[in-house]
């Protein structure tokens, strides 16, 4: 899906995200964007969100600009949830360190709902070390 491809003017919260984000972003920072989102939005508007795989964290600094990857985060956030209201946070998470995750206005502002969602991540974080070191001991792969 090209930009001209995009929907716009059918008042999906999304199509308003994005043409705020032409307007606001630097011409090459919003093309690289868009590569990233639209085969998102088009999975979206088929129904096979399911069966796609999205990584916004490259491993790579110099590769995806950090602005970016939120932006994008932020797009596919809206398209999913039809909100305009979303935000990207960096919750602390002692095993892990930063972690960045998308939700809602009123969740963001919630200190005890950040502190679940941390105790979250440092559950999952528990459970895949325990799963890798699980899979090492058996000669299976562990890059999950």
């Amino acid at each position: 899906m090209s930009d001209s491809e995009i929907p716009h003017g059918d008042g999906r919260p999304v199509d308003a995200y994005l043409d705020l984000l032409r307007i606001r972003m630097e011409t090459e920072d919003y093309r690289l964007l868009l590569r990233m989102v639209e085969p998102v939005l088009q999975a979206i508007e088929e129904e096979r969100l399911s069966s796609l795989d999205l990584a916004l964290d490259t491993g790579t600094e110099d590769e995806l600009p950090q602005e970016v990857r939120d932006e994008a985060a932020l797009v596919i956030a809206t398209a999913v949830t039809g909100r305009l209201d979303n935000e990207v946070i960096e919750i602390d998470v002692d095993d892990t360190g930063p972690v960045r995750i998308v939700t809602d206005a009123s969740t963001a502002s919630d200190p005890d709902r950040l502190a679940e969602i941390a105790d979250y991540i440092r559950e999952r974080h528990r459970q895949t070390e325990e799963l890798r070191g699980i899979a090492e001991v058996s000669g299976l792969p562990t890059d999950f």
